[in-house]
C-alpha cells in the first residue's frame, strides 16, 4: 500500500516546502512540483506533519522563503532534502516553543 505524501510550495523561490502528511521518513523520496518542474528529493530526516523539508539548497546566512515570504535566516548549511525547523534557521518572528516554555516558567 503507497502513502499519499501532500506537501505545499507557493512559490517559485521557495526553497522549502511544508509537509502535510504525517509518515514522511528519511530515506524516502518525494515529488514536490515547482513551476511545473517535477523534483524528487529524498528526505535526509524524518519530517514531522507541518514541519519543513528542503527543496534547494540553502547556505549559512541565506533566506529561507515559505509560501513566497521569508520566514528566516539559515543557521548552517542546508542540503536538499534536510528537516528545515529551529534547530537550522533562526527564524523572524521569533520562536513559540520558547514562548510556551517561558510561559510555563521552563525557560531560564
Amino acid at each position: 500500500m503507497s502513502t499519499k505524501i501532500s506537501w505545499v510550495v507557493d512559490e517559485v523561490k521557495d526553497n522549502v516546502a511544508t509537509i502535510l502528511s504525517t509518515e514522511i521518513k528519511a530515506g524516502m523520496t518525494i515529488p514536490v512540483s515547482v513551476a511545473g518542474q517535477e523534483l524528487q528529493i529524498k528526505v535526509n530526516a524524518d519530517i514531522p506533519y507541518g514541519h519543513k523539508v528542503a527543496i534547494k539548497p540553502i547556505k549559512k546566512g541565506e533566506t529561507v522563503f515559505k509560501y513566497g515570504l521569508s520566514i528566516g535566516t539559515a543557521m548552517t548549511d542546508i542540503a536538499v532534502g534536510d528537516h528545515v525547523h529551529v534547530h537550522n534557521i533562526e527564524p523572524n518572528r521569533g520562536r513559540g516553543d520558547l514562548a510556551a516554555a517561558a510561559k510555563k516558567g521552563e525557560c531560564k
